[in-house]
């Protein structure tokens, strides 16, 4: 998952079937493989690991919808933390 960017992992998280996508040069790279796998877009976040340091970005394209998250960033706390327990489960915790 590193071949895109060297230092961190984009992945985009389904937190209703609690899976991943992760090593695209963009989030909407996983994205897309997640919606090709019937994840629904309200389910998916975008966020950005860092496997050294082991820090979550919350930040993506991704997670920019008027409705729901007026920001880039993943400005709720509960799906801000069922996003980093799946990313733990399935790529390491600290």
């Amino acid at each position: 998952m590193l071949q895109a960017n060297r230092f961190y992992i984009k992945t985009v998280v389904d937190i209703h079937q609690q899976i991943l996508a992760g090593g695209g040069e963009m989030h909407s790279d996983c994205e897309a493989v997640l919606l090709d796998r019937g994840s629904q877009q309200a389910d998916l976040w975008g966020a950005s690991w860092n496997p050294i340091s082991q820090e979550i970005f919350y930040e993506s394209l991704v997670n920019l919808r008027p409705r729901q998250n007026r920001s880039m960033e993943i400005l709720d706390p509960s799906i801000r933390e069922r996003v980093q327990q799946v990313i733990y489960k399935l790529l390491g915790s600290v």
